[in-house]
């Protein structure tokens, strides 16, 4: 060990919404396991928008070669998760109820970098609705969907 002590994280839930998705985005140390696992990440947030882009990959494909849609699911449901919660007050979080998506065309490892772009639609003080839509690098629609989230107002601390 060097004898320096680790750099102190902030707690997310100490922050606005809009503050902690800015964090996931300024700190690596912030950023969800599931981000790595299936090759994503937080690039853009803004109130009531969130941005993530990824590449698919060999590891994701279903027997028939396409890239499963539980990839496109998973970006569809995180940009629009996300998106609500930037409209956040601090000490609240979010969980998903429900997302739907849409399979516009499929999608292959060959696809390249796609961009799922989120933006809440409603904001109540229990439920949020959001829409997302999920495009290859040259715009041209891959899947679309909605989800609903319900605010939280967590007792104790989360855990990370």
């Amino acid at each position: 060990m060097s004898g320096e002590e680790p750099k102190k994280r902030r707690d997310l839930t100490q922050m606005s919404g809009l503050e902690a998705m800015r964090s996931v985005i300024d700190n690596p140390g912030h950023k969800a396991s599931i981000a790595s696992t299936m090759n994503f990440r937080l690039v853009e947030v803004d109130e009531g928008r969130a941005v993530f882009e990824g590449e698919p990959f060999d590891g994701i494909r279903n027997p028939f070669g396409m890239i499963h849609g539980g990839w496109a699911l998973t970006l569809i449901d995180s940009c629009c998760g996300c998106a609500g919660h930037t409209t956040l007050e601090a000490g609240l979080a979010y969980s998903s109820l429900e997302t739907k998506v849409n399979f516009v065309r499929p999608i292959f490892t060959g696809t390249g970098k796609v961009r799922a772009e989120g933006r809440v639609v409603a904001r109540g003080k229990t439920i949020i609705t959001a829409e997302g839509r999920l495009t290859d690098s040259n715009g041209k629609l891959l899947a679309h969907g909605t989800s609903t989230l319900m605010v939280l107002k967590p007792e104790g601390k989360m855990k990370q």
